[in-house]
């Protein structure tokens, strides 16, 4: 199934994905300096049990606390934007791929960066009620399969997308 992005005109997609990835690349930078230092909120992200969640949680001071649920809810902003650089990247890759089979699998990881956008706000879903509230089973595992589905295809994303860029510089 054709991807939405493949609808922007080839010439044209510089011009859009250039300040999606700057946009990806600022926010990414600032959550350096938003979320709580250590344990990160990736720690948090990956907790997977009551316990962990719990140790993690009574950890952060409640300064940290505050700056860990304001990085969730920022990270709001940040899913669409993500997903959709590599989206765009995946399917600007699948035109230097030209095999049928791999853009094939260009197309799939596309909507698979979006499949993780929502991965995300689950992840985050059940991170604020571990939060706000207090950690109770399955949240902390839900979070923690959703942040490792999430990764999961933005790696497989950035992996197709190095393989047309090596592809692209052997030509």
């Amino acid at each position: 199934m054709r991807h939405p992005l493949e609808a922007i005109p080839p010439d044209r997609r510089a011009r859009v994905f250039i300040p999606l990835l700057i946009a990806t690349l600022l926010i990414t930078f600032a959550f350096r300096f938003i979320g709580p230092a250590a344990p990160t909120i990736v720690d948090f992200e990956l907790a997977g049990t009551v316990g962990k969640a719990t140790d993690i949680i009574t950890t952060w001071t409640p300064m940290e606390r505050i700056h860990a649920g304001f990085s969730l809810g920022f990270d709001y902003l940040y899913m669409p934007i993500y997903s959709t650089t590599i989206a765009l990247a995946c399917v600007w890759a699948a035109t230097i791929i030209r095999s049928g089979v791999w853009k094939s699998i260009g197309r799939a990881l596309a909507w698979g960066l979006w499949l993780a956008a929502i991965f995300d706000a689950i992840e985050n879903l059940a991170l604020i009620g571990n939060l706000f509230g207090s950690p109770i089973d399955p949240l902390p595992a839900l979070a923690a399969m959703c942040a490792a589905l999430k990764f999961g295809l933005i790696l497989s994303g950035l992996l197709y997308v190095i393989l047309a860029v090596v592809q692209r510089l052997r030509r």
